[in-house]
């Protein structure tokens, strides 16, 4: 690390500006400019927090699986390709996954090796408590060992206005049939401004995160995610991750940011804005140091090989990511939008260890790790 980025990072916490709260827009706009400066002393800065948090040289991975239970939603984001209309589910282009199907994709992900599902789908119009709880009870009685990481925060508020129950209650019922983590889709950008431009019919930036501040408060752990590069200003960007770090030193419950682009293609946001240019390489690796910066509360940072080319990926472990996410036994939403990124569980070991780090196959929460000479205490 350089004097001058480490002064860079010493000057901004000793003026305040990473706690001087949402409220203050001179903060953010000095934050804003990281963006400005050269990467590679992003990337220096970055680095060093993550080897002050990580400092063994390890970075994580999971094997697990993408479930989506339904493609039926009536939000209609205007940067999602994979959703479809309840009339075009009618016609025969969408679907409800039953239990059994939903067991059975479960049982492939265990014989792979897999110790967790990421289950997320759509606002179906006719889905509610009902059908949620009973299938989370039917996974925890065949697959105990399997941890449940599902529910975006717009997928629950979907569930409280179906249930008619508080939040709490809602967060209460689903735990209690099986719901062991959250994951942190469907913020986007959390600002109302962007989000009321892309998706005007979901849950405000605030909504989304007392889903998480609730579910913190009951002791429970979920992710921080931000889909970036949709026209928002960097200053967003920066609003953005200090929701988080804010929320993150109220509750301590994330237990891993992944920031990712945008991706346009099938979308009607690429129909509207034909001309749309998608956030470059060197975009994705900026936004991750800077992300790393803001969020040094935040013990984890996932490096996005989904949307980003593998070698992009690997260079984030150098900029601020210790964990490489999933090998993504199977995704859909992003691939519906372009991404055709795929790996397996050997070559992402190898690009970790090309990269000069020890790969270590965790479970989702980073409680346990799956690696003989390796514990949980070392990454």
């Amino acid at each position: 690390m350089t004097n001058a980025s480490a002064n860079a990072t010493g000057a901004l916490l000793e003026k305040g500006v990473l706690d001087a709260g949402l409220e203050d827009r001179a903060a953010r706009e000095e934050l804003s400019k990281l963006f400005e400066k050269n990467f590679m002393d992003l990337a220096a800065e970055a680095d060093d927090i993550r080897r002050r948090l990580h400092p063994n040289d390890i970075v994580t991975y999971i094997v697990d699986r993408n479930i989506n239970y339904t493609n039926v939603c009536w939000v209609a984001c205007s940067f999602c390709a994979f959703y479809r209309t309840k009339r075009q589910a009618q016609r025969g282009d969408g679907y409800v996954l039953s239990t059994e199907q939903v067991l059975q994709k479960i049982q492939e992900t265990v014989d792979l090796g897999g110790t967790g599902i990421l289950m997320q789908g759509g606002l179906h119009p006719d889905i509610g408590m009902e059908y949620t709880t009973d299938l989370f009870r039917a996974i925890r009685k065949e697959y105990p060992e399997i941890q449940v990481h599902a529910l975006s925060p717009a997928e629950i508020w979907h569930l409280v206005d179906k249930s008619g129950l508080s939040l709490e209650d809602t967060l209460k019922e689903l735990k209690k049939a099986g719901l062991m983590s959250i994951p942190g889709g469907g913020a986007e950008i959390l600002t109302d401004e962007t989000r009321g431009r892309i998706a005007p019919a979901k849950n405000s930036t605030n909504a989304w995160l007392e889903v998480m501040e609730t579910w913190h408060n009951l002791g429970m752990k979920s992710t921080a995610t931000m889909m970036f590069g949709i026209d928002e200003s960097y200053e967003e960007r920066v609003e953005h991750l200090l929701h988080i770090r804010a929320l993150q030193a109220k509750t301590g419950g994330f237990t891993a940011f992944i920031d990712w682009t945008f991706q346009p293609d099938n979308t009607t946001y690429f129909k509207k804005y034909p001309d749309f240019q998608k956030a470059t390489s060197l975009d994705y690796l900026k936004t991750t140091a800077v992300s790393r910066i803001i969020l040094d509360n935040v013990a984890n940072i996932q490096a996005s090989w989904v949307t980003q080319p593998m070698k992009t990926a690997s260079i984030a472990l150098h900029a601020g990511c210790n964990d490489m996410g999933s090998i993504m036994i199977e995704e859909n939403v992003v691939k519906e939008a372009g991404a055709e990124h795929s790996t397996t569980e050997e070559e992402l070991r190898g690009v970790i260890e090309r990269s000069g780090f020890r790969p270590a196959k965790r479970t989702t929460l980073y409680d346990r790790v799956l690696e003989p000479g390796i514990s949980a205490e070392d990454i």
